[in-house]
């Protein structure tokens, strides 16, 4: 019975995020938008405000039917680890709100529908993730500038607040002051200016606040967007390198090779690995030391014979081991020698 659920599941879930439903859901979600907007430019009672209704509540029911379809299919656990699905769920629900009573006004919000088109367009899906990503570095500098804000508003309501009181007379009064001196809006001829009519030395208070909240802090939020956005490639890069380099190690494993190995190259003097490597080690014993294996012709016992590392450890551990053998060969023979004196 399990598995004939999860099947079930599964075939629902396959069926939801297939592209033809989802090239759907984001035809409608566009127009529920614009009849949303068309509904603000008739009149209640008319027939075509009727028929806007009526479209209004046959894409509510779209929109119903695809969260029930992807609760049963995903799973309420699953379904609700997504930041996406639960934006999806809350717009929803706010149309579903009475359009009677205090909550009426959260009707307006059936606009942020058009939001969810954000979901199905990769490009602006990747905007939004680096937003939400970037919160963090946003936040620390939102920190500072809400710090100058205040200096410069305690500041400025001490040197100014007595000659005008309507921009300058009390700390809100200065911070919204200093909010509008920043976006740059009739800063020069609406208020510095007649400010410094009455103290000239005023611009010299008022230019530095201006390079530093409207240019040094706008360039730090889109510097810590940027970044985020570039962690967010060389990430993607990684996770889409990953796959290829897994799918490449059975075809080395079976070739008999590694990445190391691979990596590493092979070398033209690097000796076999196999049957042929002990004679090879004897060949290299007698041409370094002929008098070792010279004499009597008495064979090399067979715990002495050369080894070599299985899976071709490499010409140095080979080398370093037909040394050690040397010297042990070496050691017998004068042995050997010194008993038949």
């Amino acid at each position: 019975m399990s598995t004939r659920v999860a099947l079930r599941r599964a075939q629902l879930d396959a069926w939801i995020h297939s592209p033809a439903v989802q090239n759907v859901i984001m035809a409608v979600i566009v127009i529920n938008s614009i009849t949303i907007g068309l509904e603000t430019a008739v009149h209640g009672a008319s027939p075509a405000a009727r028929l806007l209704h009526l479209l209004d509540h046959i894409a509510l029911a779209v929109f119903v039917g695809e969260i029930i379809v992807k609760i049963a299919a995903m799973g309420p656990r699953r379904f609700f680890s997504s930041g996406w699905n639960i934006f999806d769920f809350l717009v929803v629900a706010v149309a579903l709100v009475p359009g009677a009573g205090p909550l009426s006004v959260l009707r307006t919000l059936r606009i942020l529908r058009l939001l969810r088109v954000i979901k199905f367009l990769p490009s602006l899906r990747r905007v939004v993730e680096a937003l939400m990503l970037s919160l963090p570095g946003i936040s620390a500098i939102a920190v500072l500038m809400l710090m100058i804000f205040y200096v410069a508003a305690v500041m400025s309501t001490a040197m100014f607040g007595q000659a005008f009181p309507d921009w300058f007379g009390s700390l809100g009064r200065s911070l919204y002051t200093l909010f509008q001196i920043m976006t740059l809006e009739s800063w020069s001829m609406g208020i510095v200016r007649p400010v410094m009519e009455h103290s000239p030395w005023a611009w010299a208070f008022f230019v530095p606040f201006i390079l530093v909240s409207a240019f040094t802090m706008l360039n730090l939020f889109v510097a810590v967007i940027v970044d985020t956005m570039g962690q967010m490639d060389s990430t993607s890069q990684q996770d889409a390198a990953a796959p290829e380099a897994t799918a490449d190690l059975p075809q080395q494993q079976a070739e008999g090779t590694t990445p190391t190995e691979s990596t590493r190259g092979a070398s033209a003097d690097t000796p076999a690995v196999g049957t042929g490597s002990a004679h090879s080690a004897q060949e290299e014993i007698s041409k370094t030391n002929p008098e070792a294996l010279a004499g009597d012709g008495d064979p090399i016992p067979a715990r002495l014979s050369p080894t070599v590392p299985e899976g071709g450890e490499g010409l140095a551990e080979l080398l370093a081991e037909m040394r050690a053998l040397r010297a042990e060969v070496a050691a017998l023979r004068a042995q050997h020698d010194d008993a038949h004196r």
